[in-house]
């Protein structure tokens, strides 16, 4: 593994990990996060997809978090939203397409790390992409769980905090992480809308989604505590001209008591998940773009 800092702009340096193969790379991989969760989450993975699968793995904090957040101890007055977010997340893939620009790319996203590639501006170097527990934010496509405090979250809780602390001090109140200001209201914005970020955004997050031509695979777990299939089904079907599909994922299948919204990424899942999902990784361009999303009734 190697640690690296991404020049993206003159003033944001992302901390990037490099996971090398030992021989020549089959493909390039850039892993998307999930809101809120560093990198360093993602290793067991990434390790495993380059000593195992050949495969260069990149990874990545947001600017403003994790390995990318400022020196000061604080993220009062750090300006960045989702859309700069966005930036950082094609800086990498511009670097690892240049980096091995004549095999494939993929993306893996989990969560908000498959919702962001449908604002790229440059979709065309990407090859695919599998989804991890990824779907609308939308409040009322929350699971039930997450649903019943929601409205307190983003009515009461996210205005209040913010505006005292001048960034989202979610570690302090245990609630997904430090998010700089512009971040967290923002997403605010999109959680509300029926339509998620598509919505929020208006007319030019609709063409920017329908601008992406690359496979898009979800999988989506029946145990998710955070996110529902009507949700996923949601982000899916932003990606309007992209070949698209849905697969449903148990513990049953794997028989295991709980795989849930960030078990994927235990290394529990080495012998199962992780292979399958590397093969489908290869089969995406497969998928046709005359097909519906479709939902099989169990994966592994």
């Amino acid at each position: 593994m190697q640690h690296e800092f991404l020049q993206v702009d003159a003033t944001t340096r992302l901390a990037v990990r490099r996971y090398e193969p030992e021989g020549p790379p089959r493909a390039s991989i850039v892993i998307g996060g999930a809101m809120g969760v560093r990198q360093s989450f993602y290793e067991p993975f990434a390790r495993w997809l380059a000593a195992q699968q050949g495969l260069r793995v990149w990874t990545f904090d947001y600017r403003g978090s994790g390995d990318s957040r400022p020196g000061a101890s604080t993220l009062r007055g750090f300006e960045a939203d989702l859309f700069d977010w966005v930036r950082d997340y094609e800086a990498v893939i511009d670097a690892a397409k240049a980096a091995l620009p004549a095999q494939p790319l993929y993306l893996l996203g989990h969560s908000l790390g498959a919702q962001l590639p449908g604002f790229l501006e440059r979709p065309g170097q990407v090859d695919g992409m599998v989804s991890i527990a990824a779907g609308s934010g939308y409040w009322r496509e929350n699971a039930p769980r997450v649903r019943r405090s929601i409205l307190y979250f983003w009515f009461v809780l996210v205005p209040l905090a913010t505006r005292l602390w001048g960034y989202f001090p979610g570690r302090r109140l245990r609630k997904i992480g430090d998010l700089p200001r512009g971040v967290i209201l923002q997403w605010r914005r999109w959680c509300l809308n029926p339509r998620y970020g598509v919505g929020a955004e208006g007319e030019g997050a609709a063409r920017s989604f329908s601008r992406v031509r690359f496979p898009v695979l979800a999988l989506s777990m029946t145990d998710d505590e955070l996110m529902t299939l009507a949700g996923t089904r949601s982000l899916v079907s932003f990606y309007d001209q992209a070949p698209r599909a849905i697969e449903r994922i148990a513990p049953a299948d794997l028989q295991v008591p709980r795989i849930g919204h960030f078990g994927f990424f235990r290394e529990q899942f080495s012998a199962s998940l992780w292979p399958s999902t590397v093969d489908k990784l290869h089969r995406l361009a497969a998928i046709t773009a005359a097909e519906p999303p479709r939902v099989p009734h169990t994966t592994a």
